[in-house]
């Protein structure tokens, strides 16, 4: 996409060939009383531990002062209401409410989203004088600013995706993140619009969950993470050893006109084995339970009638013990973990529908 030039424009150009050609553009946060805090020097991941838990372009964006290609990352055309946080460490950087477009193909905002959430810092690398932008609490190297932006304050932060983790509104307050809900209005509900609705499962492994679901007429949208646990800004380093209390979930979006929640139900229960606690063939471990995340009063009393309703139906040899339990925090999977079988059409998965 492109914009019309203005008396900036050779600044701008200049700006991002020097970035192009210079290359440049999970450690969980602390929290009190549910707000995200920077983390501490002595909180911060070593780069053994950054590695595991980061991408290779977020592993170079963040801690080797990177920089991502224009126009061909997460979010320099995203429009969707929320907040954007810090990949390494969850702390709230940017709001939605201050993206613009800026034609340069890096996701651009005119503020943080409050004082004291990046360090801006002189970069004289590359043969130039420029502002560095760094999240205050991880030291992340996140882009720079530039004095071009519109509104008053006429700043510009030019930042790289591969930096930010999008949350959107609805999602603020299963994050700890609900001081920022009142942002968006009616956008932070569980039914966000007109034909969506959220639900939460967990059935084993989330790759073979998320795969099945995805194929059922109605489901608009899913997304793999960890849900049910006590550990904030879980991971799978984290939730792979089974002490953190989460199960491995899919979180997906459904039109209610095509697909009930009853009915969605019914066909989680068929997907996967409700009567083995604590077990999906040969995954072993709480992280692989059967639950069923409610997110109200309403979800929770047609989760139980459909559980009795499969129960008594003696399709199954033994009881079913799939949990019912509120919806907490559900924290997004790696990326790579994300449509897995979609990418991988031969990769591991132990779920299949019964009849």
């Amino acid at each position: 996409m492109l914009r019309r030039p203005g008396p900036l424009e050779p600044v701008v150009v200049l700006v991002a060939a020097a970035l192009l050609l210079a290359g440049a553009c999970e450690r969980p946060a602390a929290t009190e009383n549910g707000r995200t805090v920077a983390m501490t020097t002595a909180d911060r991941p070593s780069s053994d531990e950054l590695r595991a838990r980061l991408t290779p372009e977020q592993y170079h964006v963040t801690q080797e002062s990177g920089t991502e290609p224009p126009f061909r990352n997460a979010y320099w055309d995203h429009h969707e209401p929320g907040i954007y946080v810090d990949v390494v460490s969850g702390e709230p950087l940017f709001a939605s409410t201050d993206k613009f477009d800026s034609g340069t193909g890096w996701p651009s905002f005119t503020r943080p989203l409050r004082e004291g959430a990046v360090v801006e810092r002189v970069d004289e690398n590359h043969g130039m004088r420029r502002v560095e932008v760094r999240s205050s609490g991880a030291d992340s190297h996140l882009g720079h600013v530039f004095p071009d932006g519109p509104g008053a304050g006429g700043r510009r932060y030019c930042i790289n995706s591969a930096a930010l983790r999008f949350v959107a509104a609805e999602r603020l307050a299963a994050e700890g993140l609900g001081e920022f809900a009142p942002l968006f209005g009616g956008a932070a509900s569980r039914k966000q619009a007109a034909g969506r609705e959220t639900a939460l499962l967990a059935g084993g492994c989330f790759w073979g969950v998320e795969q099945l679901l995805r194929e059922l007429d109605g489901v608009l949208d899913t997304e793999v993470g960890y849900a049910g646990g006590t550990l904030d800004h879980a991971r799978y380093t984290d939730v792979k050893t089974g002490r953190t209390g989460h199960a491995e979930a899919v979180r997906l979006e459904f039109d209610p006109a095509r697909l009930s929640y009853a009915d969605l139900l019914r066909y989680f229960f068929r997907l996967h084995d409700p009567t083995t606690r604590n077990r999906q063939g040969n995954d072993v471990g709480s992280q692989y339970r059967s639950a069923i995340f409610y997110f109200d009063d309403e979800q929770r009393a047609t989760a139980e009638r459909i559980k009795a309703e499969v129960d008594g139906s003696g399709r199954w040899p033994a009881p079913v013990v799939t949990e019912i339990v509120p919806a907490g925090p559900f924290w997004p999977a790696e990326e790579y973990h994300q449509d897995y079988l979609v990418r991988n059409p031969n990769g591991y998965t132990c779920h299949w529908l019964r009849d």
